[in-house]
Order: C-alpha cells, then sequence, then structure tokens
C-alpha cells in the first residue's frame, strides 16, 4: 500500500498540517456558520415556518442580513486553532502508524489505517473542543440578535469567568464520538483512494493535483457521513444554557428524537456535505503541497 516509509517529522508535520489545516478552514468555513445555524434553530411554533427552511435559505438569509462578514462569523477561533490542531492530527495519525509498524518497511492493513486515525482524534480533542465551543457561540449570537460576546477571546473570558476551565471544554466527550471514528474513516479513505488513483509502478508521491483534490475530497465526505449525527447533538448541548442537559448528551438525543424525530439527528447534512468535498481537498492539497516543498527546502528537518 506504500511503497516507502519516512521518517516522521514533527515540525513538518506542524508547518505542513497548519498550512493544510488553514486552507480547509477558509474554504469551508461560510458553509460551517450554515450547518451550525441550521442545526441550532429552535423548533418552529405550530403554523409558523422555521427560521431556515434549508441550507440555500440559511445561506442566502445571512448573506443579505450580515453580508459576507456574517458567513465568516466565528472563524478567527478555529483559524487560531488549526495550526496546532492540525499538526497534532497528522502527526497523531503518523504515530498510530509508526506504533503499529514491526519495521518501518511494514505495510499496514486498511483496518491499522483507520486506528491510526482514530489516535489522531483523541489527540486533537484537547484543542478542537474549547475552540468548536466558542465558535458555535459566535455562529449562533448573531442569528439569535443578541451580542453577547464580542469576539473569541471575550467570548473565552466569559466562558471561564462564568463556569471555569470546564465551561471552554463543554462538549468534550461528544467531541470524543464525533472525532475518532470520523477521523479512522478520514484517514483510510485517503489512503485507499491514493492506492487506487496512483497508476501501476508510479509512487503515490507522483500523485496529480486533481486526485490529490478528489482523494482528499471524498475523504471529508466519508468523515463526515460518519460524524454528523453527534456533531448535531455537540452543537445543540455546546450552545445550550447552563443546566439545561444535566445528564449530558442523552439529554439532548432524548429531547431531540422527542421533538423533531431521529432525521433531526442529520440537521444540516446538505451544508456539511456542500462543504465538505472543497474543504478537506484543499486541506489535503495544502498538507501535500506544503511537505513537499519541506523535503525540497528543508530535507534534514
Amino acid at each position: 500500500m506504500a511503497d516507502e516509509v519516512k521518517p516522521i517529522s514533527p515540525l513538518k508535520n506542524l508547518l505542513a498540517g497548519g498550512f493544510g489545516g488553514m486552507c480547509l478552514v477558509f474554504v469551508g468555513h461560510p458553509l460551517d456558520t450554515v450547518k451550525v445555524r441550521l442545526q441550532t434553530q429552535p423548533p418552529s411554533l405550530p403554523g409558523q415556518p422555521p427560521m431556515y427552511s434549508g441550507t440555500f435559505d440559511c445561506f442566502r438569509k445571512t448573506l443579505m442580513r450580515e453580508g459576507i462578514r456574517g458567513l465568516y462569523r466565528g472563524m478567527a477561533a478555529p483559524i487560531v486553532g488549526v495550526t496546532p490542531m492540525f499538526a497534532v492530527c497528522f502527526f497523531g495519525f503518523g504515530l498510530g502508524k509508526k506504533l503499529q509498524q514491526k519495521h518501518p518497511e511494514d505495510v499496514l492493513s486498511y483496518p491499522q489505517i483507520f486506528a491510526a486515525g482514530m489516535l489522531s482524534g483523541v489527540f486533537t480533542t484537547g484543542i478542537m473542543t474549547p475552540g468548536e465551543r466558542i465558535k458555535c457561540l459566535l455562529q449562533i449570537q448573531a442569528s439569535s440578535g443578541e451580542t453577547k460576546y464580542a469576539g473569541p477571546l471575550d467570548c473565552a473570558k466569559k466562558l471561564y469567568k462564568e463556569a471555569g476551565i470546564r465551561g471552554i471544554y463543554k462538549g468534550t466527550v461528544l467531541t470524543l464520538m464525533r472525532d475518532v471514528p470520523a477521523s479512522g474513516m478520514y484517514f483510510m479513505t485517503y489512503e485507499w483512494l491514493k492506492n487506487i488513483f496512483t497508476p501501476e509502478g508510479k509512487s503515490v508521491n507522483e500523485l496529480s493535483v486533481p486526485r490529490i483534490l478528489v482523494a482528499g475530497g471524498f475523504a471529508g465526505i466519508f468523515n463526515w457521513a460518519v460524524a454528523i449525527p453527534p456533531d448535531v447533538l455537540k452543537s445543540r448541548f455546546q450552545t445550550a444554557p447552563p443546566g439545561k442537559y444535566p445528564n449530558g448528551f442523552r439529554d439532548v438525543l432524548r429531547e431531540l428524537i422527542r421533538d423533531e424525530g431521529i432525521t433531526s439527528l442529520y440537521k444540516g447534512f446538505n451544508a456539511v456535505m456542500i462543504r465538505a468535498f472543497p474543504a478537506n481537498a484543499a486541506c489535503f492539497l495544502g498538507f501535500e503541497v506544503a511537505m513537499k516543498f519541506l523535503n525540497w527546502a528543508v530535507p534534514n528537518l
């Protein structure tokens, strides 16, 4: 499955993963804003239309009311978090592969790649949870008409003042439930497609840009196919008032299914899937381009 196993360079992973993550956020954040607003909109009253009828309605209303800045609201928090988060993500994946190899030349099976990807999801949760918490609160406050937080730093300060570190890390378990299996699917799909797209006798390192984009895009789609239900629960839980769900995600799940049915676990599906392909294609292309540049510019780093 791989023609050569290179030693892991944490610094290269930091730089390349961070660059790939920034590409992902810039391309995907507008539809992430739409996704969160769809997932957290209140149930409509009897006889009243919902706040947003769907993905395109939410996108149109946000753009009309708040302009392009509204679609990029809350982006500072994930941008600040992506460099260390994607560095840890790609490093965790590489470490997960290395831990399963008895010899550097060993070729891993797809289940082993899935396991390595799950390890990366565990590693990134500590960085992802506070960023997601702040991002979701900033994204929904504009649509609610309230302005409780002036920005990401103000949001973090107020959360810490209200509930300490637990307030900032609210939703950690749900983030783990989302990211561990989804990250396994993410990396396994990418590696699988790279191998499929590699012509016989060629190296996966020689893949063309369009093939990297397709592999990365579909990896994102498969990732979110696994991640959407826990992501819906996470968004609802992280933006709820303190004390609303004393039993955690079980209360959120019970309320959602009781009030809106099982399909509510797939709220924002269209926005997620429309975003997943270009955002993750940009991420993996950014990572691969940055790694090639680093290998050329500083091969011994």
